[in-house]
């Protein structure tokens, strides 16, 4: 089974997207085990603090590096003996828009981990001691900023939760095994008004499979 770690100052917006569909099944027949994290637990400061202003100046607040660096270590030692077994791989992952871009290709790289550790920033960002010393490597979802990593956790986790055995039920559900061709079903013929027709491609219907696998390649 494989373990993603979120760590967030907003927990609850994670809820929803996880308790649904895919994820939720795959989390109950134990193919991935998704824990999600509130930061402020590991705040030194009594209010549950975890964020300061940046040195030098500038708007708004930076993310501080001693929660993280603490949530981190805890999360760690919280896998089970069993789990921290000499051929167990753990990858910690800061979402940036300086990282690496994501792609389906790092998707199959880091679902040959065990245990994915996400760290989501908000305001301004994150301690730069948190990219240099603490996750092992950027992530980028694209040329475009958000307001925090919850998204990006989302995206990555499913991304790489398909390449597990049993997230998709058929293998055949990889758009890289199956390809990506249009997509038909019922009704053959849409009317949408008096006049209009919008067909499904004839050779779909026709139930030569043939045929049906020649047009998939050429569209």
């Amino acid at each position: 089974m494989m373990r993603f770690d979120i760590i967030t100052i907003f927990p609850e917006i994670l809820d929803s997207y996880l308790n649904e569909s895919l994820m939720k099944r795959a989390r109950s027949e134990k193919i991935i085990d998704v824990r999600v994290h509130n930061l402020r637990k590991w705040s030194n400061n009594r209010h549950g603090k975890v964020d300061d202003r940046p040195f030098g100046g500038g708007p708004g607040m930076v993310l501080q590096v001693g929660p993280i660096y603490r949530a981190v270590r805890s999360i760690i030692k919280s896998k089970s003996k069993k789990q921290r077994s000499k051929t167990s791989k753990t990858r910690v992952i800061l979402f940036s828009t300086r990282g690496k871009a994501f792609n389906a290709a790092a998707a199959k790289r880091l679902a040959r981990y065990d245990q994915l550790i996400f760290i989501c920033g908000r305001y301004e960002g994150v301690d730069e001691r948190v990219a240099k010393h603490v996750a092992d490597e950027e992530i980028s979802l694209g040329p475009y900023v958000l307001s925090g990593g919850e998204l990006p956790a989302l995206i990555v986790a499913e991304a790489v939760a398909r390449f597990r055995p049993g997230f998709l039920g058929k293998t055949e559900s990889l758009e890289e095994k199956s390809g990506s061709h249009p997509a038909y079903t019922r009704p053959p013929i849409f009317e949408p008004k008096r006049g209009a027709k919008w067909p499904a491609p004839e050779v779909l219907r026709s139930g030569d499979h043939k045929k049906i696998a020649a047009w998939r390649r050429r569209t």
